[in-house]
């Protein structure tokens, strides 16, 4: 088997809050696809960093009191901290706030400005004339233009519903320093993303995604590609462009450039050659593990800009589902939005990790973390099925054999049969199809207890004549428990260190040259691991939930007071909220107010008309997640059919401000 060079990456979580179970999925999906290239002999590395920059990091660090650098020192080591124990084995993980970051994304951006893809153009937005920076809509408060509510956002009421731009708020003020907002001009700087269409629409139908996002990718593309705004007006966190004072670099632009930064740092500390691995023509491989919901930015931005850079591509980008929990969105009233570190204070790793294995499979389909099936799947596999045959087995050979395995195998025909199964079991590892995998093993850990059971090494115990056969079913089982850990090995590290000790025996991939352990002295068999306790899940949960405290009611005018108290919830039911991505954006001729978006809700685009144009340019909206009522009849207007209503249009660096990732934010995600 020739070896192979591979570099392997998992999305940079911001560094703006902890890490989560949802979190974990890919992180553990990551980890296990690289320990089994590892464990297969291959010379795999597996970077990672935190996402640090942006205005939520700014402002999150002013709040504290603190400069961003401390915070996002702090949270990285959170980060890190969660990982570790998590057994998620990063060759090297870095921040984008780094020296190599600046110096490749400074390269990238001259490169692609060279080469002529880098263009300007002057925007107007709202002004905070004290803080001196510019305002995205979640931070300008008002009142209400239709129902006159105070304290509202800019992009819409949270008392009567209604949708408008910043600029028609009544006495709006900024939610940062209370000042009244202006309207001031700024020259960005937009990434020419459809110079790269001819190559964006082969690139995504070769086989380097899923064929479920490659078709969607084939929607967006025939949406059209808009300029992108990579730039950003100071104050802000993040690297300033090389030839443009007082402008940064958008956090999108430098967070995928961060794979490559953190990998940079990992050559030049051990001395690996960095351009082998991202010249433009390397035969390295590279996979990014991402969730859905940033799809857009890391198979149309990314590849865009490393073509435009003359660097190389990703072999492949391979997207996940999200995590619901108990069949619902993670929830903190309910205690499901669980953290890794409470988790952590509860259950032992290990388990999150095979459970997680057993339900991931190579799509992007969600996946439900239900407790009652966690609990079955634990304690059924991996503590009564895995576990026990070396429980039940080991105590024979320690005090009937002092330690000493038999010398020949007692079933030659069921050791080659678990042996034969190392092919099957490595195609499923490297598709990503662990769900299959895990099926596979408890297969053959069925047939090993199986063999237990019809040999009954406990009534042999009692017999004096049985010795020798006790013996060699008693290390049959040993055997066949080797080779089930080695085959979950990349799921379960620290339960395989603590059989490999037991063992006294380094647990390689099984191959057709693996040769039994014969005439081998085990050392002293320790428990390792017992069953999940149920009241386990219950503590987490309760240490999940949110202190829920009163929320003191805003007041209505007294002509809206009759209309709240008669809307009844089956009323509410009736309206189709979906989560809808703008693949596309124009303004209306002859409308001072209209802007004509294209969304994707899910299973359909749709063209729905939003009086939001006072508020943002066209450039700004695409690939933004907004909410739409996707049931509302269509309207005939003048300029053309609208077929739903945007209920609100977020601003955010990295997401709109209604949504954000750990909402489980994708198209056509139904809210209720």
């Amino acid at each position: 088997m020739l070896e192979r060079k591979i570099l392997v990456t998992s999305a940079l979580p911001y560094a703006n809050g902890p890490i989560h179970l949802g979190h974990l999925v890919e992180y553990i999906q990551t980890d296990i696809w690289v320990r089994f290239q590892k464990q297969r002999g291959h010379c795999c590395y597996y970077v990672c960093a935190d996402d640090t920059h942006g205005t939520p990091i700014m402002l999150r660090a002013d709040k504290e009191g603190i400069t961003p650098e401390a915070l996002i020192a702090r949270i990285a080591a959170e980060h890190q901290a969660d990982f570790a124990d998590f057994s998620v084995a990063f060759d090297h993980y870095h921040s984008t706030h780094s020296p190599e970051n600046q110096t490749l994304a400074a390269m990238i951006y001259q490169r692609l400005r060279d080469a002529g893809h880098i263009s300007t153009k002057t925007i107007t937005q709202a002004f905070d004339p004290v803080k001196s920076m510019f305002l995205p809509d979640r931070f300008i408060k008002g009142e209400c233009p239709k129902c006159g509510a105070q304290e509202q956002y800019g992009d819409g009421c949270e008392v009567c519903g209604a949708t408008y731009s910043p600029t028609d708020l009544k006495n709006p003020v900024s939610a940062l320093s209370g000042e009244k907002p202006i309207a001031k001009e700024s020259v960005h700087y937009f990434f020419e993303l459809a110079h790269f269409k001819d190559m964006l629409a082969d690139w995504t139908q070769a086989g380097h995604l899923q064929s479920e996002v490659a078709n969607k990718l084939t929607e967006w593309l025939d949406g059209g590609l808009q300029p992108w705004d990579i730039s950003r007006d100071a104050p802000y966190f993040g690297f300033e462009i090389p030839d443009a004072p007082g402008k940064y670099f958008y956090v999108w632009l430098d967070a995928p450039i961060g794979y490559m930064a953190s990998f940079k740092h990992l050559c030049d500390k051990q001395g690996l050659n960095f351009e082998q691995f991202w010249q433009e023509n390397s035969t390295t491989e590279l996979y990014h593990f991402i969730g859905k919901d940033i799809i857009y930015f890391h198979a149309l931005f990314w590849p865009a800009m490393l073509t435009g850079a003359n660097l190389r591509k990703p072999s492949a980008i391979f997207a996940h589902g999200f995590l619901t929990v108990n069949g619902e969105k993670m929830s903190k009233s309910r205690g499901t939005f669980i953290t890794a570190r409470t988790y952590l204070e509860h259950l032992n790793p290990e388990y999150l990790r095979y459970y997680f294995a057993a339900k991931l499979s190579s799509g992007v389909d969600d996946l439900d973390l239900n407790f009652d099936d966690f609990c079955q799947r634990v304690n059924s596999d991996l503590v009564g099925k895995v576990v026990n045959i070396a429980s039940r087995c080991s105590g024979f050979i320690n005090k009937r054999f002092v330690g000493r395995l038999a010398d020949s195998l007692a079933e030659p025909e069921l050791y080659a049969e678990f042996i034969q199964a190392s092919q099957r079991i490595a195609e499923y590892y490297e598709a990503r199809e662990y769900g299959k995998a895990m099926r596979e093993i408890m297969a053959l850990a069925d047939k090993a207890n199986q063999y237990i059971d019809e040999k009954k090494p406990w009534l042999l115990a009692k017999q004096e004549q049985a010795e020798t056969e006790l013996h060699g079913v008693a290390s049959m089982g040993i055997q066949l428990f080797r080779l089930l850990v080695a085959y979950l090995k990349p799921v379960l590290p620290v339960l395989t260190q603590q059989a490999e000790q037991f063992l006294s025996t380094n647990l390689a991939w099984p191959t057709d040259a693996m040769q039994p352990l014969l005439s081998h002295t085990l050392n002293e068999f320790k428990p390792l691991m017992t069953r999940v306790d149920a009241d386990k899940i219950d503590a987490i949960i309760a240490a999940s939930k949110d202190n829920l405290e009163k929320t003191v009611a805003v007041a209505k005018p007294k002509q809206f007071e009759a209309i709240a108290d008669t809307v009844d919830i089956s009323d509410f039911a009736k309206l189709d909220l979906r989560i809808a991505k703008i693949i596309q954006a124009e303004a209306v001729e002859g409308s001072d107010k209209l802007l004509k978006l294209t969304v994707d809700i899910g299973d359909e685009t749709r063209t729905i008309f939003s009086g939001i144009k006072t508020a943002y340019a066209p450039e700004q909206l695409q690939g933004k997640l907004t909410l739409v009522i996707a049931n509302l009849a269509p309207r005939k207007m003048r300029f053309g059919m609208s077929e739903g209503m945007v209920l609100a249009a977020g601003p955010g660096d990295k997401q709109i401000w209604l949504l954000s990732p750990d909402d489980g934010a994708v198209p056509g995600l139904r809210v209720s």
